[in-house]
């Protein structure tokens, strides 16, 4: 079984930077530290700090302008507000006052299916991640996650344990993310489903599909079938919000 290996200098710097600007402590126009300012700052090589820069300008969160510098990219007009936030499920169970338990119920390093959109549109015929887990609350099924991951744009994916720490989770710790979709669905458990969660064939279930991105570039995509009973859905906001 592999461990969990600390992430690297160059992952390091990417995260700190992206944190800065998705946090908004780095506003749109903000120039960033020159790369001398950086090879000081991390005691690091004036090429780790081009390779950073370049991804973040690639994934469209920086602009570089010769002998000006790096600067925090203006939002295009077409990017979609997030209009709900991705919770980590261990970290709700918990507020709760219920114990948190997490199995990982299959685990392949895959190339994409042809014949599945979701995994198309992830990786296009690349390699992917594939993931099910079950999500228990006081020992009892809670929710059932199919997931799949592009370690193209999150290679530390590759030597993560996720027998041991639930992916979404490692994801929300570890991963800046840009821009996200969900789709909310009533369904009826299949009778596999079903056996999982410890349900009748048929029974209620909120399934939450949902993909994130980091620019252009597509980190996850994830079905979370939660059964209907034990999840709500809830939305607040003031008059006049959009």
């Amino acid at each position: 079984m592999k461990g969990k290996k600390a992430p690297t200098l160059n992952h390091r710097i990417r995260s700190e930077i992206e944190g800065r600007i998705l946090s908004g402590e780095w506003r749109p126009g903000f120039r960033i530290p020159f790369e001398h300012e950086l090879m000081e700052q991390y005691g690091c090589s004036r090429m780790t700090v081009n390779k950073v820069l370049t991804a973040l300008a690639e994934n469209g969160m920086i602009e570089r302008r010769r002998r000006a510098g790096s600067f925090v990219a203006r939002q295009h007009p077409h990017l979609e507000q997030v209009a709900l936030e991705i919770p980590d499920i261990a970290t709700a169970v918990a507020a709760r006052g219920h114990r948190y338990a997490y199995q990982l119920l299959d685990h392949q390093h895959r190339r994409a299916n042809r014949q599945v959109t979701d995994e198309v549109e992830l990786v296009g015929e690349g390699m992917l991640l594939a993931m099910r887990c079950l999500h228990l609350a006081d020992g009892q099924p809670l929710a059932l996650e199919q997931r799949l991951i592009n370690p193209a744009t999150v290679p530390e994916t590759l030597d993560v344990d996720f027998s041991q720490t639930a992916p979404g989770s490692w994801l929300l710790q570890n991963v800046s993310w840009t821009r996200a979709q969900h789709r909310i669905s009533a369904i009826a458990a299949t009778a596999a489903e079903a056996a999982l969660l410890q349900v009748e064939a048929g029974a209620a279930c909120l399934v939450i599909d949902r993909q994130t991105w980091r620019g252009d570039q597509p980190i996850t995509w994830v079905r979370q079938m939660f059964l209907g009973g034990s999840y709500d859905l809830v939305a607040r906001f003031a008059p006049g919000s959009r």
